[in-house]
C-alpha cells in the first residue's frame, strides 16, 4: 500500500486528540494531587507526564533516524524498557512540576513536528526491534497518551482500574 501524506496528517490528528484528552484529564485532577504517588504503582501525575514527554521524544528520535536514512538502527542499544521508566520516574520525582511540563510540551511539540515533516514512505520502515516507524509512533504517541489519560481518569473517578505497571 502506498503512503500518502494525508496518513500521516491522520496521525498528527490523532497525536494531537490524545494528547487533548489526556490534558483533560489531567486539568480535572486537584493542583494539590498532582505530586501524590499512587496513580499508577508508586507514580504520581508528575511522573506520568514526565513518562509520556520521554516516549514522545523517543517516537520523534525514531523520526529523526528515518530522515537520516537510519530506521533500521534505531533502537539497537536500547535500555530495558522497565529501567528507562524507573529512570524517567526517578528524575521526574526530584524535579519541580511545571518544569516536567515543559518538557513534556517540548517533547511533544518536537514528535508533532517531525510527523508534520516526515516522508508517509517512512511509515513502513522497520527499526531493531522489528515495529514499524508508524507502530513506534503510535506506541509512543496517540495510543500512549489515550492510554494514560484513561489511567488518570480512573484513578480520579474510579471508573475502572488503573494498570499498576505503566508502559
Amino acid at each position: 500500500m502506498e503512503r500518502t501524506p494525508d496518513d500521516l496528517q491522520a496521525l498528527g490528528e490523532e497525536l494531537v486528540t490524545a494528547r487533548e484528552q489526556f490534558q483533560a484529564a489531567l486539568a480535572d485532577v486537584d493542583p494539590q494531587l498532582l505530586t501524590t504517588p499512587g496513580l499508577a504503582g508508586d507514580w504520581s501525575a508528575r511522573e506520568l507526564v514526565a513518562h509520556l514527554g520521554y516516549w514522545s521524544g523517543h517516537a520523534a528520535e525514531a523520526l529523526h533516524h528515518a530522515a537520516q536514512g537510519r530506521t533500521a538502527d534505531f533502537g539497537e542499544d536500547d535500555m530495558d524498557v522497565d529501567e528507562r521508566n524507573a529512570v524517567v520516574a526517578r528524575v521526574a520525582a526530584e524535579t519541580e512540576l511545571a518544569t516536567v511540563r515543559q518538557r513534556e510540551q517540548a517533547a511533544f511539540d518536537a514528535l508533532l513536528t517531525a510527523v508534520r515533516r516526515a516522508d508517509p514512505a517512512w511509515l513502513d520502515e522497520r527499526v531493531a526491534y522489528g515495529d514499524s516507524l508508524e507502530q513506534v509512533i503510535r506506541d509512543d504517541g496517540p495510543d500512549h497518551y489515550c492510554e494514560h489519560a484513561l489511567d488518570l481518569r480512573a484513578w480520579f473517578t474510579g471508573a475502572d482500574e488503573p494498570e499498576d505497571d505503566p508502559a
